[in-house]
């Protein structure tokens, strides 16, 4: 074996990946500057937030299968030449999130019952439906961007998708200055008003990405937004059939982590509030292995269309290895910088600071140990996505987040007494099942030829 092969592969999959990468953190960081601001504002409304959005993720979480389903088949469909399978299942896509937008919106709607039964304090409740009333609509947007980042990633154009989400990051820290605080005139609304500088970003970045999709010359030809309103009933239920186990695979592990801030909320909103600053600083290296296993989708798509199993093979092993790279950095930064990471989130003057950062300094080693896994498991249910294998992974996320991972965290924390740590070290042992097992299967599958009409040598 020699690594020069490989030399084409790491610049595809850094071409590709890291305007994905830059996407998500884009995305990320509006999230975080959510976070910082309403820290500043309040300890209460900050810990509303963290259900608030929770409870919001988890809606996204289910329905994003639809478009991130059909980045590996438009990423095939593209390598065969196949310009209507492109149109149908984009188009179907973006039909899919419309209608599951609408379905969940009651849920959003009236969430104060649905989290004072799950044991959440009613200040708290109270707050979170206040913001997801006005969040809620942004699934829409946020579901439809989602569906065209797919379809511009397959066509391995993300560069604009990256502009674009990026340029959200300083509208919404205006707009949240604007209506969380009261500046310039407008009412102070609280969450209220982070709820409103949320849905102004998703609406804007939506229409900025249809306008570029429609001028993109590249993707002219497969006129996605001709006769848009006309149903394609085949390719719906096949997109629905592809998808529908990736979003309850992201509700499994989304769920997982939901269920943590929940079980965190029991113990008290000191705890909550380090517990949400903490889940935030790992998730934005999670959003590094998101944009690369987004690129693992569309390589693994593309070699699955050119029927090419060594290609398969090194772009698979590529990624991979570039993930875990990123994984170990990431563990590092954690060990040896926490306290000035967790300090950014909070008001140095409020008098609960000093506590709610002890906390979070301690969870951060809990949120280094599970980098590397978190790392593999996205990358390998990208790799399993691009050749359109979502059912078996669904259940292995569903027995590894579930099964093992939230029985551990509840058992260790509750029953054995050890409290945050506890629940954290049942993240660990659900992300690191799920990414042998899912390991697993990608590899075994190449091997086997069940990726291609051949297996893979060596």
């Amino acid at each position: 074996m020699t690594l020069v092969r490989f030399v084409p592969h790491v610049s595809a999959t850094l071409a590709l990946g890291l305007p994905l990468v830059g996407s998500h953190l884009s995305r990320m960081a509006i999230h975080v500057s959510d976070t910082v601001l309403v820290g500043w504002y309040g300890v209460d409304p900050l810990a509303a937030l963290i259900i608030a959005t929770s409870f919001f993720n988890l809606m996204f979480f289910l329905g994003m299968g639809f478009g991130i389903g059909v980045m590996g088949v438009i990423a095939s469909a593209i390598q065969r030449g196949d310009e209507a399978e492109v149109r149908r299942s984009a188009r179907m896509a973006l039909w899919l999130s419309l209608i599951y937008s609408l379905l969940v919106m009651p849920l959003m709607w009236w969430s104060e019952p649905i989290l004072l039964a799950l044991g959440q304090k009613p200040v708290v409740a109270g707050l979170a439906q206040d913001f997801l009333r006005i969040a809620g609509f942004g699934l829409i947007p946020m579901l439809g961007a989602l569906t065209l980042n797919s379809y511009l990633a397959a066509m391995e154009k993300p560069k604009v998708v990256m502009l674009v989400t990026l340029a959200g990051l300083p509208v919404n820290i205006f707009l949240n200055w604007v209506f969380l605080f009261g500046n310039l005139g407008a009412p102070e609304l609280g969450v209220r008003g982070s709820a409103i500088a949320s849905l102004s970003v998703q609406v804007l970045q939506f229409v900025l990405l249809i306008a570029y999709a429609r001028w993109l010359p590249t993707a002219r030809r497969y006129r996605l937004f001709q006769r848009w309103w006309r149903p394609d009933w085949s390719a719906m239920r096949a997109v629905f059939r592809l998808g529908m186990p990736i979003g309850l695979t992201m509700v499994a592990e989304g769920g997982l982590f939901v269920g943590s801030n929940m079980m965190m909320g029991w113990i008290g909103t000191r705890e909550l509030a380090a517990h949400g600053i903490a889940l935030q600083l790992a998730s934005i290296t999670f959003m590094v292995h998101l944009g690369l296993s987004n690129a693992a989708t569309v390589r693994a798509g593309q070699a699955k269309g050119r029927n090419d199993a060594a290609f398969m093979k090194d772009a698979a092993l590529t990624v991979t290895v570039v993930s875990i790279v990123v994984a170990l950095m990431a563990v590092a930064v954690f060990e040896w910088f926490p306290r000035p990471l967790v300090e950014l989130y909070l008001d140095a003057t409020h008098p609960e600071t000093p506590a709610i950062v002890e906390i979070a300094v301690y969870l951060m080693f809990y949120a280094a140990l599970f980098q590397l896994t978190d790392a593999l498991q996205v990358i390998a249910l990208g790799l399993l996505r691009g050749v359109q294998d979502t059912r078996v992974p669904m259940i292995i996320a569903a027995v590894s987040y579930w099964l093992i991972g939230m029985p551990v965290a509840y058992g260790l924390a509750f029953v054995a007494g050890i409290g945050p740590a506890g629940l954290w070290l049942g993240l660990v042992a659900g992300l690191s099942v799920a990414a042998l097992l899912l390991m697993w299967r990608f590899w075994r599958g190449l091997a086997r030829g069940h990726w291609t009409t051949a297996p893979t040598a060596g």
